[in-house]
């Protein structure tokens, strides 16, 4: 019976797979525009500049001037400290100095998805632009364009407290917990990255791939069960997201436990539950296949017929030993 509900996981990612192929074969690549600051959303009103505390005010123009923001008129605009990481955080010493990157955030219509720019990606050094949507997301971010920049090189990892802080200043609270969970999930995708950074075989951007395959399959997995996956389930989740996006001889033991460990903790928080964050992840997908098509058709063009030929296989032989 393990075997069997083993295979099940397994084609269930698989048929994932296929149908995010199908999508990217259909799909065409948008380049992103930004955000126009002379757009008002009538939900929020005027697009929110969340500049570091640890900025002059000379800084803080030459961040604005980044973000394309011709006119300071046309945002709202509010300093972000190192008060707001430790309320919306819960962690960090509350040093608003080192609090340097800034974001620009808009609302957008219904069904847009997350989608975050990064400015300055000389100065965002570790950081990618899928690494923040997917925390964001965590978090109960929705439909928005962030747009993420620093006058000088920094981790970027105080930019998603302003991303919160936003979302405060315009009337939107989000859930502690899942602030505090998509804070470890950005730090834990953020060191497995930069430890793989010099391996070859390794993706970055398959890798945040593999992160919204996880979340999509835990959610799935818990609503046909109407219960939460175990921690053998959340293993063999892992694996074959790692699997899918060609990830599984890359990610090492120590690694795959920290994944383990910080998705035992997802799904205990109301993101594994929300429509909301499943729309937003599956755009989520959408927008990395678009970004990074050409790396994804290759690595499934070499490898997805031998996965769908595997398959198969394992279901017919499950089957057959589940009756013997």
């Amino acid at each position: 019976m393990k075997q069997l509900k083993r295979t099940f996981l397994k084609a269930i990612a698989v048929l994932t797979t296929l149908t995010s192929v199908a999508a990217f074969n259909t799909t065409q690549t948008v380049e992103a525009a930004g955000i126009d600051t002379s757009v008002v959303n009538e939900a929020w009103g005027l697009p929110t500049f969340v500049y570091g505390g640890g900025l002059n005010q000379e800084q803080v123009q030459e961040t604005a001037d980044i973000l394309g923001i011709d006119n300071m008129d046309n945002v709202a605009s509010v300093d972000v400290t190192g008060a707001d990481l430790q309320q919306y955080l819960g962690t960090g010493s509350g040093n608003t100095a080192s609090m340097i990157s800034s974001v620009l955030v808009q609302r957008e219509n219904e069904g847009s998805g997350v989608e975050v720019l990064i400015e300055t990606p000389d100065d965002i050094t570790q950081i990618t632009q899928e690494q923040y949507a997917n925390a964001a997301i965590t978090a109960g971010v929705e439909d928005v364009t962030i747009m993420v920049a620093s006058i000088r090189p920094v981790t970027g990892e105080s930019a998603l407290t302003g991303i919160y802080k936003a979302f405060d200043v315009n009337g939107e609270e989000l859930d502690q917990d899942r602030m505090e969970v998509a804070q470890e999930e950005l730090e834990t995708t953020n060191q497995i990255a930069q430890e793989n950074n010099a391996e070859s075989n390794f993706d970055t951007s398959r890798f945040d791939q593999a992160i919204v395959e996880i979340k999509q399959q835990l959610a799935d997995l818990k609503e046909r069960q109407g219960e939460l996956a175990t921690r053998e389930d959340i293993e063999q989740i892992i694996n074959d997201a790692l699997e899918n996006n060609n990830l599984q001889n890359v990610i090492s033991q120590d690694q795959l436990d920290r994944l383990l460990a910080f998705f035992e903790r997802y799904q205990q928080t109301g993101a594994i539950d929300s429509a909301q964050v499943k729309e937003q992840l599956e755009q989520l997908s959408s927008n990395i296949r678009d970004r990074f098509g050409d790396a994804f058709q290759q690595a499934e063009e070499s490898g997805l017929f031998d996965q769908i030929g595997n398959f198969f296989r394992s279901i017919w032989e499950a089957i057959t030993g589940f009756f013997n």
